[in-house]
């Protein structure tokens, strides 16, 4: 794929994301042949749109979604929205939104590229916050029989769209993050449950691959940035007129209301 393709791509995605509009299908002169290819294109949507990025998102850090998600690792893109809770969003002005439980890390700390990779416990302590919250994924291309091929995904920033957050977890160190139960409801109907533990072993392990991965990639992650660090109860679709609560039982909730 040639800069020229790369190019187009990065600005047919930069303007469907101002548009916040999807779109059928790609021509397949546009789906980027790899990986490394569709996260250069990424970096390019970012140059192309000139938004601040105030975050990443982390996606498929364990095998079971790695299938669901096509995938043979984990998966990021960039995240340029950031809302506290509780927030009410129109549904129609959403591209296929997608609400996902996650603990979302702001950093108190830059993580810049280094030979040498980061250990988990210098990522954590580069964390000055974790917080409940909600990623609202969001995908360019419509879920239909053209949908294309992983890597345009990726090139799409990994379906990122806005994180929800609530108030920071006190002493989230020294907390049982991993087996603290979490649940999805909607319109008060418990609709998922399930644990850090059991899909991600801990947030700081999905965390500390991120900041390996942009290390070596040259990208790095700055102070300030926050990390949505993978779902805990999977994906499901909202329709308007739907509430849906993240509860982290004595670690808070986060609300998103769809209109």
């Amino acid at each position: 794929m040639d800069m020229t393709a790369q190019r187009d791509l990065a600005r047919l995605l930069a303007s469907l994301r101002r548009d916040s509009r999807p779109q059928s299908g790609l021509d397949p002169r546009l789906v980027p042949p790899d990986k490394d290819t569709a996260y250069r294109v990424a970096a390019l949507v970012a140059e192309e749109l000139g938004w601040p990025v105030l975050g990443w998102k982390i996606a498929a850090f364990k095998e079971e979604l790695q299938r669901e998600l096509r995938t043979d690792s984990p998966i990021y893109g960039r995240t340029f929205f950031l809302k506290e809770t509780p927030v009410t969003v129109v549904h129609a002005k959403l591209a296929s939104p997608i609400p996902e439980v996650e603990y979302q890390a702001r950093l108190g700390a830059d993580l810049p590229p280094r030979a040498k990779p980061y250990s988990q416990d210098e990522v954590t302590e580069a964390v000055a916050s974790l917080h409940p919250g909600l990623e609202l994924a969001e995908c360019r291309f419509i879920h239909d029989a053209a949908f294309p091929p992983l890597p345009a995904i990726l090139a799409d920033g990994a379906g990122s769209g806005t994180i929800v957050y609530g108030p920071a977890i006190a002493d989230w160190k020294t907390r049982d993050i991993a087996g603290q139960e979490v649940t999805l409801s909607s319109n008060g109907r418990l609709r998922r449950q399930g644990t850090a533990g059991a899909l991600l072993d801990h947030p700081m392990a999905p965390l500390t691959w991120l900041a390996n991965e942009l290390s070596r990639t040259g990208v790095g992650m700055k102070a300030g940035e926050m990390v949505s660090t993978g779902t805990l109860t999977g994906m499901l679709a909202p329709k308007p007129g739907e509430t849906y609560v993240a509860d982290f039982g004595p670690f808070g909730s986060v609300t998103v209301t769809f209109t």
